[in-house]
């Protein structure tokens, strides 16, 4: 199995507001950057859009190492929360709705293709690669401006 590290990260003006998604995929001393954005969203989901671009790249299922500073993403994945939602019809456990359906539908099934390794990383705090894939993220939400 190949083996992935992803790196990513989203940005938004205001929340909701124009954003940016960023991620730096990384395989064999190879390195891909790609980045994204929309006129009005929010952080979480270009959060979100960032880890679906880079999964969707990938052409075979991998060992992916994915590193992000978004809590949101990595819980909702990594704790199973996202699976939760989904069971209970989108709502969560308190009954309310589950925010960014849509996006949480393509993100289980895309980590469900790959065995994924889950790190949280604090976010403005040096990680050259985060900080590239903030720049990347900043860069496309002033697009929209």
């Amino acid at each position: 199995m190949k083996e992935v590290t992803i790196y990513t990260d989203g940005a938004c003006s205001g929340n909701p507001g124009p954003g940016g998604w960023g991620a730096v995929l990384c395989y064999k001393g190879l390195r891909r950057e790609i980045s994204g954005g929309e006129g009005a969203t929010t952080n979480n989901r270009m959060e979100m859009t960032a880890l679906i671009r880079a999964l969707s790249l990938l052409k075979e299922p991998c060992l992916v190492h994915l590193y992000s500073d978004s809590k949101y993403v990595i819980d909702g994945l990594q704790k199973g929360w996202a699976a939760g939602w989904k069971k209970r019809g989108w709502k969560k456990s308190d009954g309310k709705p589950a925010l960014n359906p849509d996006l949480w539908e393509e993100l289980l099934a895309l980590s469900g293709i790959h065995q994924m390794d889950y790190h949280w990383l604090k976010g403005h705090a040096g990680h050259p690669e985060n900080e590239r894939c903030d720049r990347l993220a900043v860069a496309e939400s002033q697009k929209f401006r």
